[in-house]
């Protein structure tokens, strides 16, 4: 835990008690803060440790020196949450809790990531690669632990973040040493007020970099490529883009699977188990091109990247029999990221649905090709019947148990394929998360590659 010292003797209120809210608490608490917290949970609430428990709507604002916001509670979309209204108000700023740690170690040398898809994949292969490589790079943010349960800082440590749209809206004050943006497309849209807002928010990630830092942009959407060009007129801050598909002066690049830096080859992510499809080679790229900026030799990348084992739910490989393969890639909660999935096979048994978002499914229909039949569950499943009729085969499914026993009867009856889980939606409808939907189909795939059951 890293006790947050600049926080001493202040009040502060602790808002959404998940488990970067209790790490916040705990720090706080250690650092010598007078803490209130708040969650309507009863059992978080509960779990709570050496601070005060008060509702919002309790408190007295007059005597609050900050409000530390959890990501997930609106800050200015649909419309703030009553709590940030009143402390704004009341003068009170609103952070949240990667903010209170670029604060408390100002000089900390950090990695930071975003982007709307493969951001997880990214900063996790980053940190593999440096941790491999014998250095000390713990991941946090939006993926691992909260960044404040980390131990107290040492010398040369990199901190590998991942940072959703949401926490860099709740850190104004983060200037990274190497700061990457993967690639924007519409999500969370209902979060930002609309496109605009959504962009204009990953881009905050880059207000305070200049000299000494690097930003690694995606230039594979106009958005990265207008960064880009925004960020060229920065003193000082050096630029390197990323790309797939096409070579660029000063750019690292990926051609027919491999990684080029500077007109040089890297690695081949050709047959790479746990990295497969284009997207995941942006993803190889940007981690190449931000462990060369910290100064790593060619060699320990390449190790790095090869030993890289990837996540779950995230296109990971659940297993293969009799010529069918099973891939859990859950985490594919929007039309962009799973038209990268889709991009990555062929003969495809597709699971799609859920709790649908906001948007269109365009960026799925050039890949539909490449889809034997696809199986609806879920709330989408009667909106994306219709927004996809004629363009692929849709069997109305209901349930994941029943679209895996359809798809696996229809792929052993035509004699292989890829069934594959990337339901384009958020898993809320019939799941707590995306983890328990992923979860859920390993559990039903795996009898099924055990042979344990028959067809």
């Amino acid at each position: 835990m890293i006790p947050l010292t600049i926080l001493k003797g202040q009040t502060l209120l602790v808002l959404g008690l998940g488990r970067s809210g209790r790490a916040t608490v705990a720090a706080a608490v250690a650092g010598g803060a007078h803490v209130l917290a708040w969650d309507d949970n009863t059992a978080a609430r509960d779990a709570v440790q050496g601070a005060e428990c008060v509702a919002p709507d309790q408190v007295d604002w007059s005597t609050l020196d900050v409000l530390v916001l959890a990501p997930g509670i609106p800050l200015t979309h649909p419309e703030p949450h009553p709590a940030v209204v009143a402390a704004r108000a009341a003068g009170v700023e609103v952070v949240g809790d990667i903010e209170l740690f670029v604060r408390q170690l100002p000089e900390a040398r950090i990695v930071a990531i975003t982007g709307t898809n493969g951001k997880s994949t990214t900063t996790a292969m980053i940190g593999h690669v440096l941790q491999a490589a014998g250095l000390d790079a713990p991941v946090a943010g939006n993926i691992g632990v909260p960044v404040l349960e980390l131990e107290p800082d040492a010398a040369d440590r990199i901190h590998v973040l991942e940072l959703s749209s949401y926490q860099i809206d709740l850190t104004p004050s983060i200037r990274p040493e190497v700061g990457i943006l993967l690639n924007i497309s519409p999500d969370h849209l209902d979060r930002h007020g609309g496109m605009t807002g959504y962009v204009a928010v990953k881009r905050q990630l880059f207000n305070r970099m200049g000299s000494g830092c690097t930003a690694v942009v995606g230039i594979d959407d106009r958005y990265g490529r207008d960064l880009v060009e925004a960020l060229a007129k920065v003193p000082g801050l050096t630029v390197r883009p990323v790309a797939v598909g096409r070579p660029r002066p000063g750019a690292v690049y990926v051609l027919d699977g491999r990684v080029f830096a500077d007109g040089i080859v890297i690695t081949d992510l050709k047959g790479h188990a746990t990295l497969p499809g284009a997207h995941n080679h942006e993803n190889a790229a940007a981690a190449v091109a931000a462990c060369q900026v910290l100064g790593l030799p060619a060699s320990l990348i390449i190790s790095g990247i090869d030993s890289f084992p990837g996540l779950p739910h995230r296109i990971e490989r659940i297993g293969e029999r009799d010529g069918i393969s099973y891939y859990n890639d859950s985490k594919a909660t929007n039309p962009e990221a799973a038209a990268r999935a889709l991009a990555a096979f062929d003969d495809i048994y597709w699971i799609a649905g859920g709790k649908p978002k906001d948007g269109s499914l365009a960026p799925l229909l050039p890949f539909l090709n490449r889809v034997r039949r696809t199986y609806l569950i879920g709330a989408a499943e009667a909106r994306f019947a219709v927004e996809l009729s004629g363009q692929t085969d849709c069997v109305p499914s209901g349930t994941l148990d029943r679209a895996i026993r359809q798809a696996h009867a229809d792929a052993v009856s035509d004699g292989g394929g890829v069934v594959l889980l990337s339901p384009a939606c958020a898993s809320f409808d019939q799941f707590a998360s995306f983890e328990a939907r992923g979860d859920a189909f390993r559990d039903l795939v795996t009898p099924l590659i055990e042979g344990e059951v028959q067809p």
